[in-house]
């Protein structure tokens, strides 16, 4: 069966250190595909961004 995991982080180190830790339990045939993201708000004159991926495998 094929699933999806999404990620969503504010700071990209958080990001890639979630998604790892998930890769880190996967055998490596099972991973299809990750999707990657990067968005961007200004509020107030600040920069707000979030950092997501999606991770498609087989389960």
């Amino acid at each position: 069966m094929i699933q999806i995991k999404m990620f969503d982080e504010e700071h990209e180190r958080d990001l890639e250190e979630a998604v790892n830790d998930f890769l880190g339990g996967l055998a490596d045939r099972d991973l299809i595909d990750i999707k990657y993201q990067v968005g961007c708000l200004i509020e107030e004159e600040e920069q707000i961004y979030c950092f997501s991926a999606m991770v498609i495998f087989r389960a």
